[in-house]
């Protein structure tokens, strides 16, 4: 990822249709976008003790991040070295010791193999080689990322450009409001990608938003991430739940006062988001499935605030962005849709289209078949 150019002489047009539905293209991304590229898998409060476990299936990879014994977060495949039985299961849990289900192999919270029935039956064996295969982990702001393989920039790198605005917001300090939930959309992951960062498509097809922010909606994009932003004004909206919500939002005394009534979303590469509000802060991830199919991961998190109005202000927050997602939902599936016809290659960029065009930059330089209007011979 970090030999990505920036030149890219089709910078003036988004991505081929075909490229949004094909299993052959799919495959290059798992290999070239996918298994290079940081993932969220959870905040460190939410594995607060030794034995806490989030486990996080991606692009065909079943992994583990757990909470040693010296307070330390590490991450490995869900995959016994003997005979590759997954490990542990649920998306949550809390364990003393790794004990595979199979053969009862046996590993520490740190991955080291600890016990092995019979050993003494295994002459080729050798314990301290055999621990759970460790995967790069990182640890920005108490959010935990894992890595299946390369290298690159790492997340603080690429958040580097905005990290004056997110230190306001005690990131680490933050506790699970909720769970995590999974939305599954019939839709390529990058049509998901794609939307999120899209700012031309908000007065057109998001009127809750445009109520809130009015004209003030922005977007710009750095190497790695993309910005947007809209600040709450004044006028109070004729929706019920956001005309409730601009009157009750509280004042947070931990940000400067250009942030008290700003929304802030930040997307990074390839497929991860932090929506920031002055009540909540929110994650999204676009998980690939499939060509067609896409998981959509999140969990919000809050700094603890027993005040009525910050407690109403979280629930209307979440009414609001409920339409906003069905909304959304609507329209990548008739992009999806569209983008299936053989009439569609690629459609010129706006100028204003900062987003689309860093990501298409990238995905070029990657995967350069991407370049081409039609698949491959033998795609």
């Amino acid at each position: 990822m970090n030999m990505i150019s920036n030149h890219d002489p089709q910078s003036d047009w988004g991505l081929p249709g075909w490229i949004y539905g094909s299993e052959r293209f799919f495959r290059e991304e798992q290999d070239k976008v996918f298994r290079p590229s940081w993932q969220i898998v959870c905040h460190l409060n939410d594995i607060p003790k030794a034995g806490d476990f989030h486990t996080f299936d991606f692009v065909g990879e079943s992994l583990v991040v757990v909470r040693g014994k010296d307070g330390g977060a590490r991450a490995f495949a869900n995959v016994c070295r003997h005979r590759g039985a997954r490990l542990l299961d649920g998306p949550t849990g809390r364990c003393g010791r790794i004990v595979c289900p199979y053969h009862a192999w046996t590993y520490d919270l740190e991955g080291r193999l600890i016990g092995v029935p019979m050993r003494d039956d295994y002459p080729a064996l050798d314990m301290a080689k055999e621990g759970l295969a460790k995967l790069d982990t990182e640890i920005w702001r108490g959010f935990v990322f894992v890595r299946l393989e390369g290298d690159g920039p790492s997340v603080a790198d690429m958040m580097a450009p905005y990290e004056h605005e997110v230190a306001h917001y005690r990131f680490e300090d933050l506790q699970p409001f909720g769970r995590v939930t999974l939305r599954p959309r019939d839709v390529n992951w990058k049509n998901i990608s794609d939307n999120y960062s899209d700012g031309l498509h908000i007065p057109v097809a998001h009127p809750g938003l445009t109520r809130l922010f009015g004209k003030g909606y922005g977007v710009e994009a750095e190497t790695f991430v993309d910005k947007m932003w809209g600040q709450l004004i004044d006028e109070p909206s004729n929706n019920p739940s956001e005309r409730l919500y601009q009157h009750v939002l509280p004042d947070v005394p931990h940000l400067p006062e250009d942030r008290k009534r700003l929304w802030t979303y930040f997307k990074l590469w390839p497929n991860f988001a932090f929506d920031i509000y002055p009540d909540q802060v929110d994650f999204m991830q676009f998980i690939p499935v499939s060509a067609g199919r896409t998981m959509i991961r999140e969990i919000a998190y809050a700094l603890p605030d027993e005040r009525r109005e910050m407690r109403a202000a979280r629930y209307l927050n979440w009414r609001i962005n409920r339409q906003v997602n069905a909304e959304d939902t609507e329209l990548v599936a008739r992009v999806q849709q569209g983008m299936a016809s053989r009439t569609f290659t690629a459609g010129p960029l706006a100028t204003s289209e900062v987003s689309l065009r860093s990501f298409g930059r990238k995905l070029r330089a990657l995967i350069p078949e991407s370049r081409q209007p039609r698949p491959p011979e033998g795609w």
